[in-house]
């Protein structure tokens, strides 16, 4: 028996709700074995009693498929959270798990389903943010799929790096961004398994000089894999959006990306409903795509509905020449207007 084989049987642990084991993580922090003796220590980060039950009852099974002359003992190290404690997007405490210099507050956004509008409602709400007198950030965090170099009409240029071999992220409409966009061109793909990826991510969320910024928007990936886990595990989020179309099946996903917030104790600012209904030059409005189910999923979860966005094709055209529609003035344009009244929401939960 070997700590490397003791290791490998705790690959088969995973995180309460997420499909990275706690080995590829880190967080096991530490494997001896003298003799017939095993320790393990694990260290997690959650005010939740549940979570640290859970793993150690689940490492106490993986490692009782090993030798059993030897006599394994599991510590589970539970510290206290960034949030839980006050720290805010500045904090460094709880194992790692911090802030960005400069940036006043971190807003993950989230939608769990692919196809819901998630990264045309990041660049509009940043722009609406933008227009409240904010100074604001996007990272895009889809490196499969990025869009928001796109959206803001700037695919066509490439950041410089400084003096420090930070990264000079690229500035449209008043907007500070920084995606793999960027970096790749339109029809180049990104092949890069899990830990690259993560990697990636960190590096567009510590290597880049962000600069001043009221507010840092996260577009996050479709899902809840190894991008979400690691940056709410490792950055002090001040908070989350959680973008979801009126038909179930995207709820139904969109429940999944609240349950992982929850998890991690991240609290979620609120819920966006995109493509909410189509409304016709006479007035009538059709709901596409079915009728209040985000309003009432919120509801339910008894957490702020910040607007309805319609569904409109001079948002879909806007995005494609790369001016987000909530440049337009919100008196004439009910997208506009919608993202408008969603940043006013957001902003009321962030000084809350």
């Amino acid at each position: 028996m070997t700590t490397e084989q003791i290791k490998d049987a705790l690959k088969a642990v995973k995180y309460p709700g997420f499909s990275r084991d706690i080995v590829s993580f880190g967080l096991v922090k530490d494997v001896k074995l003298e003799g017939k003796q095993a320790e393990v220590t694990i260290q997690i980060q959650t005010t939740d009693a549940k979570i640290p039950e859970e793993i150690y009852l689940n490492c106490q099974d993986a490692l009782n498929t090993l030798d059993d002359s030897i006599t394994y003992r599991v510590t589970v190290d539970v510290k206290t959270p960034p949030q839980a404690s006050g720290g805010g997007a500045q904090s460094a405490e709880g194992g790692g798990k911090t802030g960005i210099p400069g940036v006043k507050s971190i807003i993950a956004v989230a939608s769990g389903k692919g196809g819901v509008g998630k990264s045309t409602v990041t660049s509009n709400l940043a722009i609406a943010l933008s227009k409240q007198g904010l100074k604001v950030g996007i990272c895009d965090c889809d490196l499969y799929g990025p869009s928001i170099a796109h959206m803001f009409g700037a695919g066509d240029r490439q950041p410089s790096s400084n003096a420090q071999d930070q990264i000079i992220p690229i500035k449209a409409h008043g907007i500070t961004l920084m995606s793999m966009g960027f970096l790749l061109s339109p029809d180049s793909p990104v092949i890069v398994r899990g830990p690259l990826a993560t990697r990636y991510i960190q590096q567009f969320l510590r290597q880049v000089e962000w600069g001043e910024l009221d507010v840092l928007l996260l577009d996050l990936p479709p899902g809840t894999g190894d991008i979400q886990l690691t940056i709410v595990q490792t950055v002090a989020l001040d908070g989350s959006l959680i973008v979801t179309t009126p038909q179930e099946i995207a709820l139904i996903d969109a429940r999944k990306a609240i349950s992982m917030f929850s998890k991690v104790n991240v609290t979620i600012h609120g819920l966006i409903e995109n493509m909410a209904y189509f409304q016709c030059d006479h007035g009538e409005r059709y709901q596409i795509f079915g009728k209040g189910g985000g309003r009432e999923e919120a509801k339910r979860l008894k957490i702020p509905f910040l607007a309805e966005i319609p569904i409109d094709p001079t948002t879909c055209e806007a995005g494609d020449v790369g001016t987000p529609i909530a440049l337009a003035n919100p008196n004439k344009s009910a997208p506009a207007e919608a993202f408008t009244k969603a940043a006013e929401g957001l902003m009321q939960k962030m000084k809350g």
